[in-house]
């Protein structure tokens, strides 16, 4: 089927409120404008508020590199009882004493830095293809693999014996609720989560977000160069008539572009990719737009995805 030229690309970032699913939150996009190809970059649980990043169109097939950028979180943590969810939902599966501060506070170092870290039995990972929480819901017995995850920064900003609110920077793939979960246990006590704030994803900060119903067609944006680089792409600008060869699939040489949003000779491309291995790229025209996302290495472009 041929697509409509006039069918929107683009994002949008949401202040996602709580006691609706990240889904949920992406309903009234699909009316404002006219599409339901709208996705969402990292799931929010229905409890949790804060950045949800909406991608409109074309702008789907960049999901990989919303979603794989660092997140900062605000958590409340209560100790005590922790719930089969290990959030507010559950049933109360194991209860402990409540933890001194000082055990709180010495706990903390333990989970800074790249550590392995078992998701939730409620989450969206698969086992044998199938969804975690479904096999929960069914009844089943799960426990998910640990898996790698760094956490950057962990800070306990106050504690007043029961709740604790920590602010954590931390890796895609990190689940706050299991968080809280060891933090509790290495604590010598049990514990869930009861409130998560996600303040940013990458660049995105959640209160420069929109109310998913206040949402304006106004308010879609494109990626900018400065955005892609904090997303962690390699940011070129495509020179003279390679912008079309761009937007049609032709063959590319480093010649072709300079680093965007910098001053440079064609060639400079092509010096700063020697001996570097395979890194993507994101390629923008001389007026700023977001032509493709591709795979460089060395002198050699591989298309990942094309905008235009």
């Amino acid at each position: 089927m041929k697509r409509n030229p006039d069918s929107p690309d683009g994002f949008v970032l949401l202040d996602k409120p709580a006691g609706i699913t990240s889904s949920d939150a992406l309903k009234p996009l699909r009316h404002v404008f006219g599409t339901g190809r709208i996705g969402h970059a990292g799931t929010l649980d229905s409890f949790a508020t804060g950045t949800l990043v909406a991608l409109v169109g074309r702008y789907a097939r960049l999901a990989p590199w919303f979603t794989g950028c660092d997140k900062t979180y605000r958590g409340t943590v209560r100790f005590g009882a922790e719930t089969s969810t290990l959030d507010p939902s559950g049933e109360i599966v194991g209860e402990g004493p409540l933890p001194a501060r000082e055990a709180l506070e010495a706990a903390l170092p333990s989970f800074r830095g790249t550590i392995m870290q078992a998701p939730p039995a409620w989450s969206a990972v698969h086992i044998d293809g199938k969804r975690a929480w479904q096999r929960a819901r069914d009844g089943e017995d799960v426990a998910p693999a640990a898996r790698e995850i760094t956490i950057h920064s962990l800070e306990l900003e106050s504690f007043d014996g029961r709740d604790a609110v920590i602010l954590v920077r931390c890796s895609k793939g990190t689940y706050i609720r299991s968080l809280a979960r060891d933090l509790a246990l290495a604590a010598g006590s049990r514990g869930h989560l009861v409130a998560l704030r996600r303040l940013s994803s990458g660049p995105f900060l959640a209160d420069s977000g929109h109310a998913p119903d206040a949402v304006t067609p106004e308010a879609l944006r494109s990626l900018q160069v400065e955005e892609a680089a904090a997303l962690g792409l390699v940011t070129l600008r495509a020179e003279g008539d390679a912008g079309k060869r761009v937007l049609s699939g032709g063959r590319l040489h480093p010649r072709d572009f300079v680093a965007a949003g910098a001053a440079g000779d064609p060639g400079a491309a092509e010096d700063a990719a020697e001996g570097k291995g395979a890194e993507a790229c994101a390629v923008f025209d001389a007026d700023g737009r977001l032509l493709a996302i591709v795979e460089r290495s060395g002198a050699r472009f591989a298309y990942l995805a094309v905008m235009g």
